[in-house]
């Protein structure tokens, strides 16, 4: 239940409170003087688009808030804590939307941040605001299979969810069956490119850093002929066999240390000369030893410079057709060979596409047809129901029918759905866009809520102005239906008339005012006394004459 509304600087309001019970609330006063701007309200407080318009002039920011009393609703309890909002039948919820005039927008839920869509999804659990705009989507039937489906229940849901997983499943495939029938040319020039740059990747065999290596060999393979003369040089250097005594490095090496050896026994640090010209004779003679070997085996061969500049003429061609380094090239195969495999593989080839296809079909055909009876079930259900809240409602010999239409699949199924109605026995059913008259019109949307509001888990629903275009004993009757279906829920409503205004439990009155170019709409709770004059300026006028007064007592006696 709502119990409290609380609205400050919002449009012409500076700041209204109202306290709201069980049964039926009517909200009255003269045109403009802000009854819509309440409602305006309490859409942007379940989640519906802000603007800046909204915060009045001057103010800095409009608040909206509501506290309800849930009571048992498992639905809305999972809903809550999957947002992770803690909370439990015994909780109360307060719901807070500020509007700031430099356009951002705060939603919180008992306190707690929550976006514009979390917002939403918790409204659907709370309030149904009807006005004139769900009259205008009565007469457009596009939208008339999502009311009926609104009138299913948690079953119904589990159906419509499954067929449209697998209409989702079958278009995917479609689409993809067609577009490889569409392209087959290109997926198969697609499949030759791919297949040649993965065989010509491939065929050079590729090591990371492999061109590094190369390069080195290449170099010393170009430089040789200098590479000897040095190396040699520097063996001669050390160790000329042919030369005169005395004459190599080693020799003269080895001589002063023979001499350092003579005099060591003098001194410690000639010992310690002496011992590290003795390391230094062994390291060259290694290294002389070394050269000699590398001598030996140091030999031009051409035909290997060949070769390395012709596997250095392939590595370079690859990286500058997939590089510009071998790691990318060695990427840009394997991403190759994964686009190859998916348009090669088994599951996307033609023939085993349309096997797909045609297995997805017979899954949504026996989708499609449970959803279809399980949509005609509801379809008779309202079909009755609808027509026994319209004989309540003055149209007795009215009758109502769900027409259904084959068409092609589409997420909602493969019917076309569209009400029509009889207003005279013996009448052809006419699709009801075409057939009927405003006062039938709000008649037969109330006819739908009323029967909807028993199937529906709604806190509270609100009628704005539903009654338009109604008189008489049709406005009584369309009082006592809106009357009907607050004993179940919490009714608020808006109305200019007498008759609903009479029947309701509380009356609030909404005034607009003036003064120093400022205007403000406040709410008040009417007395006894003051709904009897109230509505018996709604029969007479502003002339208050002592026969409205006793004809408003008894319309309110009456009810």
């Amino acid at each position: 239940m709502l119990q409290e509304l609380s609205i400050k600087n919002f449009a012409i309001i500076k700041e209204v409170s109202l306290s709201f019970s069980n049964g039926m609330t009517i909200l009255t006063g003269e045109t403009g003087a802000g009854k819509s701007i309440i409602i305006d309200a309490m859409n942007l407080l379940l989640g519906e688009r802000s603007s800046i318009s909204f915060v009045r002039h001057g103010e800095d920011k409009a608040e909206i808030e509501a506290l309800f009393n849930m009571g048992e609703n498992p639905a809305l309890t999972d809903k809550l804590n999957s947002l992770g909002l803690d909370f439990d039948s015994s909780s109360e919820l307060i719901l807070r939307r500020e509007i700031f005039a430099e356009g951002r927008s705060v939603c919180r839920i008992n306190g707690q941040l929550v976006n514009l869509g979390n917002l939403k999804e918790i409204s659907e659990y709370l309030i149904d605001i009807h006005g004139q705009h769900d009259n205008q989507e009565l007469m457009n039937s596009k939208h008339h299979i999502d009311m009926l489906d609104e009138f299913g229940g948690k079953d119904f849901i589990v159906t419509k969810l499954h067929y449209q997983k697998v209409f989702d499943e079958y278009r995917k495939i479609r689409k993809e069956l067609t577009e490889r029938q569409e392209n087959e040319k290109k997926f198969a020039e697609r499949i030759e490119v791919l297949q040649f740059q993965t065989d010509e990747i491939e065929a050079a065999s590729i090591e990371l850093d492999q061109d590094e290596n190369l390069q080195e060999k290449r170099e010393k393979l170009i430089n040789i002929k200098i590479i000897a003369d040095s190396l040699r040089a520097a063996l001669l250097a050390l160790d000329d066999e042919n030369g005169e005594e005395g004459a190599s490095g080693l020799n003269l090496v080895q001589s002063a240390v023979s001499r350092l050896e003579s005099v060591s026994e003098f001194d410690p640090d000639y010992q310690e000369l002496c011992d590290k010209a003795s390391e230094s004779y062994y390291v060259l003679e290694e290294v002389a030893a070394r050269l000699e070997k590398i001598l030996s085996d140091l030999e031009f061969n051409p035909s290997e410079l060949t070769q390395l500049e012709e596997r250095i003429f392939i590595l370079t061609a690859l990286k500058r057709k997939y590089g510009p380094d071998l790691l990318d090239v060695l990427n840009f195969l394997k991403d190759s060979q994964l686009e190859l495999e998916s348009l090669t593989g088994e599951e996307s080839n033609i023939d085993s596409l349309e096997k797909s296809v045609l297995h997805c079909q017979e899954r949504l055909l026996d989708a499609v047809n449970i959803l279809n009876v399980e949509r005609h079930k509801l379809a008779d259900i309202l079909e009755k129901d609808i027509k026994r809240e319209l004989s309540e409602l003055y149209m007795e010999k009215a009758d109502f029918k769900v027409n259904f239409e084959k068409g092609k699949y589409s997420v909602r199924g493969n019917e076309a759905v569209e009400f029509y109605i009889q207003t005279n026995p013996g009448e052809p059913f006419k699709p009801l866009a075409k057939t009927v008259s405003g006062g039938e019109l709000s008649r037969l949307m109330l006819a739908i809520k009323a029967s909807f509001s028993r199937h529906e888990n709604k806190t509270a629903i609100v009628f704005d102005e539903v009654d338009t275009g109604v008189s008489g004993r049709v406005a009584q009757a369309i009082a006592q239906k809106i009357y009907k279906i607050s004993q179940s829920g919490q009714v608020l409503a808006i109305s200019h008339l007498p008759q609903v205004v009479a029947i309701a439990d509380t009356q609030f009155y909404i005034e607009k005012s003036s003064n120093d170019d400022v205007t403000t709409s406040t709410v008040r709770k009417l007395s006894e006394t003051e709904r009897v004059e109230e509505i018996a300026k709604m029969l007479a006028g502003d002339d208050l004459t002592p026969e409205a007064i006793a004809q408003a007592k008894k319309l309110l006696r009456k009810q």
